[in-house]
């Protein structure tokens, strides 16, 4: 029994260690991803402008998608993409609503659709050409509705019957998106100078409607922003240096390839997510996977492991994209059990993969994945509290091996203290380094005592309510052996629908 007691405690302590050394690394990739931001912004004045993208013959064509169903605040969206600055010739922004939508929402005055043709009705005649709205037929999820404006006969009346899918990138933002108006520019500068890709994934910000939220919701805001600067960005910004790396590895040494490229895509090579929105993917790219993935509950996800199945790197772009973090817990909760939802169906997507093709690159992406994300997430909340209650239990059984079970607590202690500096302080001061940056000013001053305590230490409410939608989904599948993902319902504001769409036109 004694030395399962010690077994058990050097396990915990190598958790423990485990937490410490993440922690660590987040705060470094977290500033390598807010230096990234801010010096690529810096140099915005280079790229081209307008009127040079619009004569350029080779400057790419963009198909921005808004997949959207029952938004009262549509246009703002569209209006923010229609006034980005790049060429009006090379830029339409498509809104795809659904058939079903027959009845507004109950806190609407008109459907999604009206609100986008009112808009439209508004528009100047430049601006009304690079807008196009279709209607999906029948029931269908945001894949579904992606892929409609896709289908062949859609593409020739949007871009016409000469259109090279080589110079076409289709983009995507949600309904609630507040994109920047360089975006489209700085992936043109990237195009016309050698530098271009087949993918790019911007940096996404749940700060939109941050002045709306209450005090915790604005902890969890911050929390869920923190997720791409510590983790999305900065994993695409490493792939692409280990990648290079490998690149100048196989032309110095081209005889090793055969027998270490297996090996070295196994341990070294990753396929990483996209977020779903201000993501950019080629349309030659995207038809060459097979269009947006619609079997799992995040096509986002699921789009990112086709395509790094298929050896295409995503570029991290450092233009930043607002978006709405759900107003209340429930929501929030229930937007987490859609993304762990999607993360089982990944599982599923990459089991099926390595079947078909059982390489050593797609066996490391499925235990990859299923341990870091379909095992760990829900976990994680449950394991370090009681291995913290264990090791106290311990400390007065064994009083021979105190020093042992000192560390035992200690090391989680560190590893809580760097959580909540790490979550809140350091994650909240990169936030406000980034504000130049955002499409619009956003004030994250926290105000009051209250407010300040509230940051710092409850960085952990966003990270519970995540853990509380994993296990929602779990239980639903133990229970029944199914769970269905919703959409979050939006909450409306009438007056700022008022505004963007007088009643009027």
């Amino acid at each position: 029994m004694e030395s399962l007691a010690f077994v058990i405690v050097w396990f915990l302590l190598c958790i423990s260690i485990r937490a410490i050394g993440k922690l660590l690394a987040d705060w470094i990739r977290m500033r390598s991803a807010v230096s990234f931001i801010r010096e690529s912004c810096g140099r915005l004045g280079e790229l081209p402008s307008e009127g040079d993208l619009e004569r350029h013959t080779h400057a790419p064509i963009f198909l921005h998608l808004v997949a959207a169903y029952q938004e009262p605040e549509i246009a703002r969206t569209v209006r923010a993409l229609l006034d980005s600055r790049y060429a009006r010739s090379k830029l339409r922004v498509v809104v795809i609503t659904k058939e079903e939508e027959r009845a507004s929402h109950p806190a609407m005055k008109v459907g999604t659709a009206e609100l986008v043709r009112r808009l439209r009705a508004a528009l100047p005649r430049s601006q009304r050409e690079q807008l196009h709205i279709l209607t999906m037929p029948g029931p269908g999820r945001k894949p579904h509705q992606l892929n409609w404006a896709l289908r062949p006969e859609t593409l020739r009346e949007i871009l016409g019957d000469r259109m090279d899918p080589a110079g076409v990138f289709v983009g995507v933002s949600d309904a609630d998106s507040e994109p920047h108006p360089d975006t489209f520019r700085w992936i043109a500068h990237r195009e016309l100078t050698g530098q271009g890709m087949c993918a790019y994934q911007g940096v996404t910000l749940s700060l939109a409607n941050y002045a709306t939220l209450d005090r915790l919701g604005k902890v969890s805001a911050i929390q869920q922003s923190s997720i791409f600067l510590r983790i999305s960005i900065p994993r695409l910004l490493s792939e692409l240096a280990r990648m290079r790396l490998l690149s100048r590895f196989w032309a110095r040494f081209p005889g090793a390839g055969s027998v270490l490229r297996p090996v070295f895509d196994a341990l070294l090579r990753r396929s990483h997510i996209l977020l779903g929105h201000n993501q950019f993917v080629r349309l030659d790219t995207l038809q060459m996977v097979g269009g947006f993935p619609a079997a799992g509950a995040t096509e986002d996800s699921t789009l990112g492991y086709a395509l790094g199945r298929h050896g295409i790197l995503i570029q991290p772009m450092p233009m930043v994209e607002l978006c709405e973090l759900p107003e209340t817990s429930e929501k929030v909760i229930q937007q987490n059990a859609r993304w762990y939802k999607g993360v089982l169906d990944d599982t599923v997507h990459l089991w099926r993969a390595w079947q078909q093709e059982p390489s050593l690159f797609n066996l490391a992406q499925l235990v990859r994945h299923a341990g870091s994300k379909a095992v760990e997430w829900p976990v994680a909340a449950l394991l370090y509290p009681v291995a913290g209650l264990l090791c106290g239990q311990l400390w007065r059984f064994y009083p021979e091996a105190r020093t042992l079970f000192m560390f035992s607590l200690a090391l989680p202690t560190l590893s809580l203290f760097l959580s909540i500096w790490v979550g809140g302080v350091s994650t909240h001061a990169a936030l406000q380094d980034l504000i130049p940056c955002f499409p619009r000013a956003v004030d994250l001053r926290r105000t009051g005592c209250t407010e300040r305590f509230l940051g710092t230490f409850r960085c952990h409410r966003y990270w519970l309510l995540a853990s509380r939608g994993a296990w929602r989904v779990l239980g639903s599948l133990l229970r029944t052996g199914h769970y269905e993902p919703r959409n979050t319902d939006r909450l409306i504001r009438p007056a700022m629908v008022s505004v963007l769409v007088p009643e009027g036109k």
